[in-house]
């Protein structure tokens, strides 16, 4: 039997968006809310050192962090091919991606936003985003009309003297190849080269929005409850207004929650999921599955976006390895325009590693991990069952826009030209093509197998000499060079199509959008078109992918959307 009790907001899924959002209205003291996570807590104190850690390498690969059955297509399914879906982490805890994410704090372009005004999310122009950007940062080097100083998040750039020598060398290299070292990676939208804007405490530690924003004076206000380790089977309605949820907890109990308002904020993926579970999703979809339908709405779900990637690594002798093993190893990244018709400004993103993985192997290998910034394919979230346990079935369809295959090609060959350029000579050996596999990601998770394995290629890596270009392309690439792809179009094709990833930026498939708009979710407050007392509010709204790691832009979305409610229901959500 459901136990039942009453709240004024209830926000089901307490990552990013949620624990922002749980943060912002609570502060009026007449707001009771609610904060739902289905993973476990995460406190200042509670913090495991992998999360803790400057070097964010580590966090996703534990399985209690993320939901472990989730898989996705990455790339398009030709006529006749079978394409197998590759695992997808995505957080299960309090403060979500911000708990596991690479701590990159970039906004994207101005214009980033400006394309969602115009796509139908009025009032999600830049000058209406800016001021919320400036709200949750306190940036440490910059200042102006372009920066915070007091916000949860604090965000900073490494020193020059921090940065690897193998970092160093392709920042210069990159100079003399025409993209200059530039001072603001969050300031004027300009091509060139940055040292990276990175969150992280005075001690260079994660803060994730279960830190930054719930912190312990957050926590200890009696109208703020935060529950764990409860999973959002559905919401509920009285006819076309939501009322609640039925919640799951860990031994199958279930209980229900009333609420004004529910907000869900659970994620690109798990926020569709959760709408069609509820009604609320294309018909069709929702009767093959026997779901009662609520309100059809065949956006929910469709217009998945990911940024694609492919990376080109190199072999780092002794001198060019980092220094500071355990600092943050995305340190500098590189922005520039593909030219390619049709595409924006700053359309391509270049990450510069220091290191590749957390692991023996990765602190000998760095890496130029590009990725579209602005792609255009589309996939789609569908649910497989009614069950909240079952994973959805996401289908990036990756590389099906033509533009966004042939913008990987044009930059696994810019990243091939830099590392091999002479200029790069003693801060780089062998040169090979890359990605995040699903083999790299095996071989990178923790146990005596996999230490026993990476041990033993570092050892003969280090001792290769003349052959360890080809030990590389026998047990790295397994057989793939960079010669071949680069004279050879049609495999350069092939291997890009086989192995290109994603970056763990999934959105836009719940997206804002004009009520006559078919595949509009959502008005511009985060309300679901056809119901009441229903919002979404994370990555999902996105209308278009903005040019940037998607989390500082998904905590901008919650401060706009926790003031858009605070103001419509009398109270200001400001502190």
């Amino acid at each position: 039997m459901a136990t039942r009790t009453v709240t004024r907001y209830l926000i089901l899924g307490g990552g990013s968006a949620g624990s922002v959002l749980a943060a912002r209205l609570s502060a009026s003291p007449g707001n009771d809310v609610c904060l739902i996570e289905a993973g476990a807590g995460l406190s200042a104190r509670s913090m495991p050192d992998a999360i803790r850690s400057g070097y964010p390498g580590r966090a996703y690969l534990d399985t209690h962090n993320i939901w472990r059955g989730l898989a996705a297509v990455m790339g398009v399914r030709r006529e006749g091919e079978v394409r197998p879906a590759r695992r997808y982490e995505q957080a299960r805890i309090l403060g979500g991606g911000s708990a596991i994410n690479a701590m990159m704090a970039n906004r994207g372009a101005p214009a980033d936003y400006d394309e969602w005004q115009v796509l139908g999310a009025e009032g999600w122009h830049w000058e209406a985003c800016l001021p919320y950007f400036r709200k949750l940062e306190r940036d440490v080097d910059f200042s102006g009309e372009l920066h915070g100083g007091d916000g949860p998040l604090r965000i900073a750039r490494p020193s020059w003297e921090r940065l690897s020598p193998f970092v160093q060398a392709v920042i210069r290299t990159l100079g003399e190849s025409g993209h200059p070292l530039r001072q603001d990676q969050n300031g004027l939208w300009v091509d060139g080269t940055y040292v990276g804007a990175v969150a992280t405490s005075e001690k260079g530690e994660r803060i994730p929005t279960s830190v930054g924003y719930l912190s312990d004076s957050v926590r200890a206000r009696p109208n703020l409850h935060l529950r764990t380790d409860l999973v959002a089977d559905r919401v509920t309605f009285d006819g076309v207004r939501a009322i609640g949820a039925r919640l799951r907890h860990l031994d199958g109990a279930c209980e229900e929650i009333e609420a004004d308002r529910v907000i869900v904020s659970a994620g690109a993926i798990h926020t569709p999921a959760l709408l069609m579970r509820s009604g609320i999703g294309p018909a069709e979809h929702l009767a093959s599955l026997g779901i009662p339908i609520v309100h059809h709405l065949p956006g929910v779900g469709g217009n998945l976006m990911e940024h694609p990637s492919i990376a080109v690594s190199a072999f780092l002798p002794r001198a060019a390895r980092t220094a500071f093993p355990e600092g943050h190893h995305e340190q500098a990244i590189v922005r520039f325009s593909s030219g390619l018709p049709g595409c924006v400004a700053g359309d391509m993103h270049g990450a510069i590693l220091s290191r590749s993985a957390w692991h023996s192997i990765g602190y000998r290998l760095g890496t130029l991990f590009f990725w579209v910034n602005k792609s255009y394919s589309r996939g789609r979230v569908t649910l497989k069952s009614p069950d909240p346990h079952d994973e959805p079935e996401v289908d990036f369809g990756m590389l099906a826009d033509p533009r966004d295959l042939e913008r990987l090609k044009r930059a696994l060959r810019f990243g091939a030209d830099i590392l091999c350029d002479s200029a790069m000579a003693g801060y780089r050996d062998s040169v090979f093509a890359s990605s995040y596999s699903p083999r790299v990601a095996a071989i990178a998770m923790p146990g005596t197998w996999n230490a026993w394995r990476r041990g033993a290629l570092s050892a003969l890596l280090d001792m290769a000499g003349p052959w360890r270009g080809r030990l590389i392309h026998a047990v790295v690439t397994q057989g793939v060079t960079l010669d071949r792809l680069l004279s050879d179009d049609a495999a350069l094709t092939r291997f890009i199509s086989e192995n290109v990833g994603g970056t763990w930026h999934p959105s836009g498939t719940c997206r804002m959008g004009q009520v006559d708009d078919p595949q509009a979710v959502t008005d511009a407050s985060g309300a679901v078109h056809g119901v009441e007392g229903l919002h979404v509010c994370d990555a999902s709204l996105m209308p278009s992918i903005p040019c940037a790691n998607t989390n500082v832009p998904t905590i901008m979305i919650a401060e706009r959307i926790a003031d858009m409610l605070g103001r419509e229901d009398g109270a200001v959500a400001s502190a």
